[in-house]
């Protein structure tokens, strides 16, 4: 029998990987509908974190490797390269944005009106560790490892890609009313349609960049740290606009 590692793991029956599949979505669904029904209060990022953790450890149970979900510390190196490189490429969007009257309205958001104490606490605990973290390691960590596992590469970063895209429904909604720009647009259904569909659109692409950064670097910290800069630069510069 062939040794697992890395290298070489030992290939999971497409029953095994379906499982894991639909059980991580499962969870995620349940999630979703519980934070919605407002059951979590504020320790809803904490229980995201927990979740992430446990799929995470499940996924390494039944059978998957460090380097399928991108925890290879091989790859760490490279992930670092090629996302400061996407972090980078970030600041420099949003920057650009920040300074064209048609854009940089959409950074007037009533959460970023906070201290510097409020700045950093956002950065590293809600954005950080309550979002990136925990998505990471879901969406291109387990839900990307395991689909590319059963259906291929590609097939695996379009599945990751749209349950990321519809992950971000709910959000968006709850956090576009204190977005003086995106309030006054939704005030319609139709209106509060085009902000689903371009949220959709938007963070099905930002799932395509962010799985293409886990795929070519094989790391999850590619991802992780392009994720962080395009939800965390684009708040430490609106909250700069702001002041």
């Amino acid at each position: 029998m062939t040794p697992t590692s890395p290298d070489h793991p030992i290939p999971m029956s497409p029953a095994v990987l379906s499982r894991l599949l639909g059980g991580s979505v499962l969870v995620l669904m349940i999630f979703t509908l519980a934070r919605a029904a407002g059951l979590f209060g504020e320790l809803s990022d904490t229980v995201l974190v927990v979740l992430a953790l446990v799929v995470t450890g499940v996924a390494l149970r039944v059978g998957m490797t460090r380097a399928q979900l991108g925890l290879g510390r091989d790859a760490i190196g490279s992930g670092v390269r090629f996302g400061l490189a996407a972090s980078a490429l970030v600041l420099v969007v949003v920057v650009i944005g920040a300074c064209i009257p048609a854009t940089s309205s959409f950074m007037d958001d009533a959460r970023v009106h906070v201290g510097v104490g409020g700045l950093a606490r956002e950065l590293l605990l809600s954005i950080l560790i309550g979002t990136v973290l925990p998505e990471e390691l879901l969406f291109r960590g387990v839900i990307l490892g395991s689909a590319m596992e059963r259906w291929g590469r590609w097939r695996g970063v379009a599945a990751s890609s749209a349950l990321f895209s519809l992950w971000h429904i709910a959000p968006t909604l709850a956090t576009s009313g204190g977005n003086a720009e995106l309030s006054t647009a939704t005030t319609t259904a139709l209106g509060r349609l085009g902000l689903v569909a371009a949220a959709m659109a938007s963070t099905f692409v930002a799932g395509v960049v962010f799985a293409w950064l886990r795929v070519r670097s094989r790391s999850l910290v590619a991802p992780i740290l392009a994720h962080l800069a395009t939800n965390g630069v684009a708040f430490t510069v609106a909250w700069f606009v702001a002041g």
